[in-house]
């Protein structure tokens, strides 16, 4: 794993946490739809699976915290950085195939920015996930 200092994270966020009811089948879809923009298993145990590139970033758990069921909460979603269009596309094929759910599909989004390109899907429990491709060549100078 990548050690990234503090100063040097670009991100605002450190993690995000989501909690399932149907943890093999979330492992099984976030392993293959995170794959798909260079993320991978970085951390295991009981309470939880974390995900990223250099350092866990997104966390599945077998349940919240309270110990009670897992619910999808209106009006969040999870935007993931894909460094083109096809792996947006390859995202959105991947969490289709290992049941996700179509939320709006791979193309150009010129209501948020002329350079933008994304999807829109499901988790098999519901949460609602995004691939975002910023195209800079689209950008206006």
């Amino acid at each position: 794993m990548v050690r990234i200092m503090a100063d040097e994270n670009p991100s605002i966020l450190n993690h995000v946490s989501i909690a399932t009811n149907r943890m093999e089948d979330s492992l099984s879809f976030y392993d293959a739809v995170l794959g798909t923009v260079g993320a991978a298993r970085l951390v295991e145990y009981p309470g939880g699976v974390a995900y990223g590139k250099a350092f866990p970033e997104f966390w599945v758990q077998p349940q919240p915290f309270d110990g009670g069921q897992a619910e999808t909460a209106n009006g969040i979603h999870f935007s993931f950085n894909a460094v083109s269009s096809k792996q947006v596309q390859d995202f959105y094929d991947a969490a289709i195939a290992n049941g996700g759910t179509d939320d709006g599909p791979p193309g150009p989004r010129p209501d948020y920015g002329e350079p933008y390109y994304g999807c829109f899907v499901k988790d098999p429990d519901g949460h609602k996930l995004e691939a975002t491709f910023w195209d800079e060549n689209l950008a206006e100078s």
